[in-house]
Parts: structure tokens; sequence; C-alpha cells
């Protein structure tokens, strides 16, 4: 009787034709992962070696090339690199100098956003055989991977008492300058429509100075006063960072603006402000940001500055005003007792203000009074909560209809929910937060009239302290609540049930749960 015996190579075919579990794959990845980053240790370790037993080496940098940035322009490289070649230099490098000013540079091409992270650095001497290179010559390599030229996105929104849908086309390194073009369409229940186009470019290769052309088409329904809005224009923008967290802005707006589709119960002063006016203004715009986190502080401040000048000698335009709004908050880790380290719990107290000042419109000797879409509004999810949208401020009938001067502050505690510990951006909060919202009195008009009146201009003055002194009058509008922050990294979004303390005749608050989203909350 004859026995079967298995060959060898039908049991390989076997194993082969058995699916791998997904269990095992996944523990190759994960060894395969642990085998590249021990390398990559090692390989960072042998370098940082060979630096600290060289770094006083003499060093002369003969060239800089960046490898696979295929689509950026030579001469936009050259701008970045070519002042730290030894050449454009008063005195040589030593290896060390030379490697920390070339990983600036390649720190400023991650800044322009057109390359993944990490961008590799390595060196070589150049051969001996050439006889243009010195004993101390040094060739820098940098190695690059572009980021997708085009991205396409659309989704949809909902936060503040608003959904929307959108789509945006992204066009990254436009003519291989870092150029940058956003085109962005949305469609919204209170946004009705809204269509975008900005154009941004760095200047003289520099990421920290960018220059930003855009304009804008808008339609938004404003049921808090009875109107919608539609907006169309445009915007040049330049923005330059100076040291230690500063930001400026200086910008020209050219708008045309118009109050239309009033509601049938619109008061008066809605429909005094009705129709069409030109804007045309220019902004200056500084924030210093030292928080540890700008949407969930624990540590740092922040301070922010917004100056306009509307309608005044060259601008022209249908209004002319100047307004100004300050914004500062704090954070501080609080310790707890018998708790080693950050607790985790933090206060942080902020505090903003604004004033709307008419001027003169052309060869006129008697400013203007506001108008209802150039004044503040204040009350909401993202500033005073407690209240509903524009809740606060002066009112005719149903409608709020803004004010010229505010000012709102709020204190929050932060602390981690019990499990999830510290560094999970899931917080409880606990806050009370208030505000004022006035109008300046309009002398030789009802308060309730509309814009468009004319003002003495040493009448408006009285009334601007007038107004600074009312806004210490009393206790401002307050609310306190408590609630659930989460901080995800596009924006805060927030769950609170609030009890307004402070409710003023004709304002509106609001009792109960109130949802927020926003990047800069009070």
């Amino acid at each position: 009787m004859a026995s079967a015996v298995d060959d060898p190579d039908d049991r390989i075919f076997d194993n082969l034709r058995k699916p791998v579990e997904p269990k095992v794959l996944e523990e190759q990845a994960k060894k395969a992962a642990a085998q590249e980053h021990r390398q990559y240790e090692q390989a960072q370790q042998r370098l940082a070696e060979l630096i600290g037993n060289n770094s006083t080496l003499p060093c002369t940098i003969s060239s800089i090339r960046v490898l696979n940035a295929n689509n950026t322009r030579k001469g936009f490289l050259q701008r970045v690199f070519d002042p730290i070649l030894s050449s454009n230099q008063d005195r040589p490098y030593t290896l060390a100098e030379a490697i920390r000013e070339v990983s600036i540079g390649a720190d400023k091409l991650h800044a322009f956003d057109i390359f993944h992270q990490p961008i590799s650095l390595f060196l070589e001497r150049p051969s001996k055989t050439d006889p243009s290179s010195t004993p101390t010559d040094f060739d820098f390599y940098l190695t690059v991977k572009e980021k997708s030229r085009i991205v396409l996105k659309t989704g949809t929104d909902v936060g503040n008492a608003e959904g929307s849908a959108y789509g945006n086309l992204l066009w990254r390194n436009v003519f291989g300058g870092a150029e940058t073009l956003n085109l962005n369409a949305s469609l919204g229940t209170r946004t009705r429509s809204a269509y975008q186009a900005n154009f941004e470019t760095p200047i003289l290769s520099n990421p920290n100075v960018r220059l930003d052309l855009s304009g804008l088409s808008s339609s938004t329904s404003k049921a808090w006063a009875s109107h919608e809005e539609v907006l169309n224009g445009g915007a040049m923008k330049l923005r330059w960072a100076t040291g230690r967290g500063s930001r400026h802005e200086v910008s020209y707006n050219g708008t045309w603006r118009q109050i239309t589709s009033l509601a049938s119960n619109a008061s008066p002063t809605v429909r005094a402000s009705a129709g069409d006016c030109v804007k045309s203004s220019m902004n200056h715009t500084w924030t210093n940001d030292q928080r540890d986190n700008p949407l969930l502080p624990s540590r740092g401040y922040y301070t922010k500055s917004i100056f306009e000048l509307a309608g005044w000698g060259p601008l022209r335009g249908d209004v002319s005003f100047w307004k100004t709004e300050l914004e500062t908050q704090a954070a501080v880790h609080v310790p707890i007792p018998g708790v080693s380290g950050d607790s985790g719990v933090a206060f942080t107290a902020g505090l903003r203000g604004g004033l709307l000042h008419p001027l003169s419109l052309g060869g006129r000797s008697e400013p203007q009074s506001s108008r209802l879409n150039d004044r503040f509004q204040l009350g909401g999810p993202t500033d005073v909560r407690g209240f509903r949208l524009s809740g606060l401020g002066p009112r005719d009938g149903t409608d709020a209809v803004g004010g010229d001067i505010y000012a709102a502050g709020s204190a929050n505690l932060f602390c981690p929910l019990p499990r999830l510990g510290k560094d999970a951006p899931l917080r409880l909060q606990a806050f009370v937060n208030g505000g004022r919202l006035l109008a300046l009195p309009q002398p030789g008009e009802s308060e309730k009239a509309g814009g468009g009146g004319s003002l003495d201009g040493n009448a408006v003055q009285k009334n601007i302290y007038k107004g600074l002194r009312e806004l210490g009058n009393g206790l401002p509008s307050m609310a306190a609540g408590i609630g659930l922050v989460y901080a995800h990294p596009v924006a805060r979004f927030e769950l609170n049930f609030l009890m307004p303390i402070v409710v003023r005749k004709g304002e509106e608050g609001r009792k109960g749960l109130q949802f927020g989203v926003g990047i800069n909350l009070l």
C-alpha cells in the first residue's frame, strides 16, 4: 500500500494562498514603522555627534540646492538662500553656524505652506578634483516634497444659529513663488450666498510680508434688524509680522452696500437706513498673541486693536467716520493644593471695547450721524453669552439698531473633566460675562432717527464723553453659566447652560442651553 508524501512545494503554495489576517498586517506595519523611526533617530544622533565634534570647524557654504521643488521658481528660492552663501558674508562660518543659518532658511520654506514637513538637510564636500573648491567648502542640500497644488473641498457648517453648505478651491504656488488663489462659495440659512476670491503672495520671498487682493459678493439676512444686506466690493491688504508675536495688517476696502428686502414690520430706523451706500476706508489691525493655546489658553495674554477711517479726505464714499476697537485677554494657571505639576485648571479674563466717531463728509462742516450697517452689535454665543444674537443695546420696536460705543467683559474658569485628564481638549467651564452697548445722542433729531442726519461737531465730542460716563453708570447687562468647551484645531465649540442676571428694558436675554462656534470668543 503506497503512502502519500506531502510535497514541500505544495505546502508553500498553500500557505501563500491563505489570506493574511489584518492583525498580522497591522503588526508588520508597526514593526516597519518602528524600525524606520529607529534608523532615523540613529542617523540624527550620528549627525549630532558629527556636528558636536566639528562645531568650530571653519565652513564655507559654496552652494545650497533645493531638491524636488519642481513647481517652484529658481529665482524665488535664490532670494531665500542667496544671502546665506559665504560669498555674501563678511566673515567665515563655523560648521554649527552654517547649519543653523541653512535651517533657518528651511523654516522659511515651511512657512510658505507649499512643502510638507519635514524638510531634510544634508551636506557634503565638493569633489577634490574641482579646481574652484577650497578645503573648507561644503555643499548643502534640502530635500522637499511639494504639497498638492490644487485642493477642492466641499462640506456643511452648523453653528451660531446658521447652517450652510460650501465649496472651496485652493490653488497653491500658482506662479511658482508661493502664491495662493482661494475661491470660496457658500449658501446658508442666514448668509444667503457668499462668493469670495482671494489672491495672496509673499513680498520678496519673505513669508512674514504678504500682499492680499480679494473680492467679495454676499447677501446676508439680518433678521434681528428686519432686513437683508448685500455687499459687493474688494480689498487690498498688506500683512507683516514683527518680533515677539506681533502682527500688523494695513488695508484699503471699497464696498457697495445695500440694505434691502425689508420686513413688513421693519422699524423707522431700518427704513431710514435702507438703500445703497458706498464705503471707502483704510484699516489697520495689530495683534500680539502670547497665549499657549489661542482656543483654550491656560497661560499668556492677547491684545488686539482695530482702527478704521472711512470717507475722510481723498477716501470719498457716502459715509465718513473713524472707528476703533480694543480687545485684551489674559490667562493664568490655577494651582490646586495636593496636585503636583500642572493641574489643568485655568482662569481667563477678557475685555473688549469700541467707539464709532462720526466725521464730516466731503466739504461739509457738520459730522454725519452713524448708519445702521456701521454700528456695533453686541450679544450672542460668541461674545456676551446669555443673550440672543444682537440682543443688547438700543432697539427700535423689535429691531436691534446697534450702537456707537460699547464695552464687554468675561471671566471664565476652565477645569479638566474626570477620567479625561488635563491634556484632553474637552473642558468644563463656569463663567460670568456682561456688557453695554449705547447709541450716541443725536441733537436736533429724535433718538429713533435713522442715519444720514447732520450733527454739530462740538456736540459730538460732548456726547462721546457722556456716553463713556454712561457705560459705568449702573451694572452692565450680565449673565452667568456653566457648560462644556471643546477646542477643535479649527474652532472652539461651546454648549452652555445660561442664566441672565441683569437684563435692561428691551434687551433679549436667553435662559437655557446655547450653542456657539467661533475662533475668538470673549
